[in-house]
């Protein structure tokens, strides 16, 4: 079962610091806005790329549209043998349909 963080939660733990977003949608959706931070990673490339990146010892979420696909991309972080046993890998629940903060625009960057 994955866990699931509201967008309240997941907005609190990124203005805080201690959390990396992992957003699942298209570039182009990316584009167009995405929580502040958040490094696009869509779902269909997750797979390819899950051991290419550093998760350290941060908690994760992943975001989606509407907190579905998400779930999938956490329960695959989740299975990753690089991710330490103490890190969180939740999902935002409701995706960005519920989000109703601040929201950054233009390309991703490398994760």
């Amino acid at each position: 079962m994955v866990e699931e963080l509201t967008p309240a939660e997941v907005n609190e733990r990124v203005q805080a610091g201690d959390i990396r977003v992992i957003d699942t949608r298209s570039p182009e959706q990316y584009e167009r806005g995405h929580i502040p931070g958040a490094i696009n990673v869509p779902l269909g490339n997750l797979p390819s790329r899950v051991s290419d990146m550093d998760w350290g010892d941060t908690d994760v979420v992943c975001a989606c549209p509407v907190g579905q696909s998400s779930k999938q991309a956490a329960m695959l972080i989740q299975s990753y043998e690089g991710v330490e046993e103490d890190v969180l890998v939740a999902s935002m629940a409701g995706g960005y349909e519920e989000w109703e903060f601040d929201l950054e625009t233009g390309p991703a960057g490398d994760a």
